[in-house]
């Protein structure tokens, strides 16, 4: 027989078992809603979520965030799906929502990558509804990706505005956000117009327009410093493509975040989003994290970051404040930018 602390330690490691999450997961505190074998159904999202209720989660994965992995959001004869992160607690009918868009050159990448998810998760984990999406994957060469990709993404914003009741989201409390490729996307989904720019529907009766923008370490102008044209793209329209043409006053808000160590997308990519940023008076934060190479998530292996945020009275005037930290954690500085631009 058991004595009781060896009886509640069986408990436990029996209960962290049964949860069924890999190793990531694990770390990431993320459990699965979906029943084995089962398809992902929205309607079905109040009586999975429902059932976790009372549920003994352990050490080993408190305060978890709930997902809901593979929903149909771009029609039965699509592959790419996205996956709902919802926080733990109480429900509410108001949460403010963000799209994660992955990244992986626009020919790789998923939704459930560790960087995406662990994104997902921390801002989950925050009180918001997350969606992390795919979208069309191919070769500069291949035939109807662009801008099909952009058109992906503005659906997947789409998606959380039309099912908001579902989701318990502020339909006017929307954010995009992305790494590498899908900082891209999401600077394009934010900055450019959701009907006439690429991949926009003119026909489309829900909004794809977001209310703040989070760009991770993306490409903003592909024909500088040697990343080439935008594929498929006559040369009058390369200037649509590109985010840095389309920044303007009417834009939501920005958080730029790009490591010194990337060496992959150049800085000086970030650095000039910043600047046409700033030239269009749009507001807006650019973190420099020091030592930080390409791929980070909220975490990322770095020696601090400084971070110089922009802002513009009715009148014109700016005002610029420049801040550091000696901790290379990005979580703070971004859920204050969210907290400041979509609300908590």
């Amino acid at each position: 027989m058991f004595s009781r602390p060896a009886l509640m330690r069986f408990l436990l490691l029996f209960a962290a078992a049964s949860l069924g999450a890999a190793p990531d997961q694990n770390k990431l505190r993320i459990y699965d809603l979906a029943e084995a074998g089962q398809p992902a159904n929205l309607a079905d999202l109040p009586r999975l979520h429902a059932a976790q209720k009372g549920k003994m989660f352990t050490a080993e994965m408190p305060n978890p965030v709930f997902r809901l992995s593979d929903l149909d959001f771009l029609g039965p004869d699509r592959k790419e799906k996205l996956d709902l992160y919802l926080p733990n607690g109480p429900a509410r009918r108001d949460r403010p929502a963000v799209v994660f868009i992955h990244g992986g050159g626009f020919t790789g990448g998923d939704k459930a990558e560790f960087r995406s998810a662990s994104v997902s998760a921390d801002l989950a984990r925050a009180g918001y509804v997350v969606v992390s999406c795919n979208y069309i994957l191919g070769p500069k060469t291949k035939e109807g990706v662009w801008p099909r990709n952009l058109a992906d993404c503005r659906d997947a914003v789409r998606w959380v505005r039309a099912h908001a009741q579902e989701l318990g989201v502020n339909p006017d409390k929307i954010a995009v956000a992305g790494g590498s490729a899908g900082g891209y996307l999401a600077l394009m989904v934010g900055l450019s117009d959701d009907k006439t720019g690429p991949g926009g529907a003119p026909k489309a009766t829900v909004s794809a327009k977001v209310a703040a923008v989070i760009d991770m370490y993306g490409v903003v102008n592909f024909s500088k410093h040697g990343k080439g044209d935008v594929p498929g793209v006559s040369a009058a329209e390369q200037v649509a493509y590109l985010p840095e043409q389309q920044a303007d006053a009417k834009d939501p808000p920005v958080l730029i975040l790009h490591g010194t160590s990337d060496t992959t997308v150049d800085i000086q990519q970030s650095k000039d989003m910043a600047a046409a940023l700033a030239k269009a008076k749009v507001p807006h934060e650019f973190i420099v994290v020091n030592g930080a190479a390409h791929t980070f998530d909220l975490h990322p292996k770095a020696s601090g970051w400084t971070r110089v945020t922009l802002r513009w009275a009715t009148n014109g005037n700016e005002t610029r404040n420049e801040t550091k930290s000696a901790q290379p954690d990005l979580t703070e500085p971004t859920l204050d930018f969210l907290s400041r631009t979509i609300g908590k």
